[in-house]
């Protein structure tokens, strides 16, 4: 993944704005061919080993509730698109209604897949902690698909959030 460096942390996302609201992205290149990739962020028995517990309809028009275990996030969700093995787009609600557009493009490459996550409609002010948490999210598919142990947030969390509000105060 192309990324910047920030006082020694590989920052692997980058932050902007659209009207008003926070947009993170993130592109990678994974070690697994499309299907194998497209299953991992889509069959909620897999998503279980890297991501959140997901209860639920993971096809289009489906709802499902998720509770994530790096970030602790959780609320629910409806899939607006999906198109495998090569887009997937849902909209999430959290418990508190803050609403946001999850969209995630996957494309082969030679014997890797390439996947382009952008997360939107996060308030500016939070920007910087989408940005830190979504980078420990797309860390922790890399090392599922790597099959390396998830890794742990805390430490992480501190080593990012510096770096990234960094980043956010570039935004205008």
């Amino acid at each position: 993944m192309t990324g910047n460096a920030h006082d020694g942390v590989h920052i692997l996302g980058s932050l902007r704005s659209a009207d008003g609201k926070g947009v993170v992205r993130f592109e990678d290149h994974y070690n697994t061919d499309i299907a194998d990739l497209w299953d991992a962020i889509t069959n909620p028995g897999r998503l279980s080993r890297w991501l959140a517990e997901v209860e639920g309809d993971l096809r289009l028009g489906g709802e499902f509730r998720a509770r994530y275990f790096a970030t602790g996030w959780e609320g629910t969700g409806r899939v607006e698109a999906c198109e495998p093995p090569r887009r997937l787009l849902v909209r999430t609600r959290d418990l508190e209604g803050g609403e946001l557009v999850d969209e995630m493009w996957l494309r082969a490459d030679g014997d890797q897949t390439v996947l382009v996550y952008e997360e939107r409609g996060m308030p500016l002010d939070q920007l910087a902690a989408f940005g830190a948490g979504n980078q420990v999210h797309v860390e922790d598919l890399a090392d599922y698909v790597a099959a390396h142990e998830r890794r742990e947030m805390g430490n992480r969390w501190k080593d990012l959030v510096p770096a990234y509000e960094a980043l956010a105060a570039t935004v205008g």
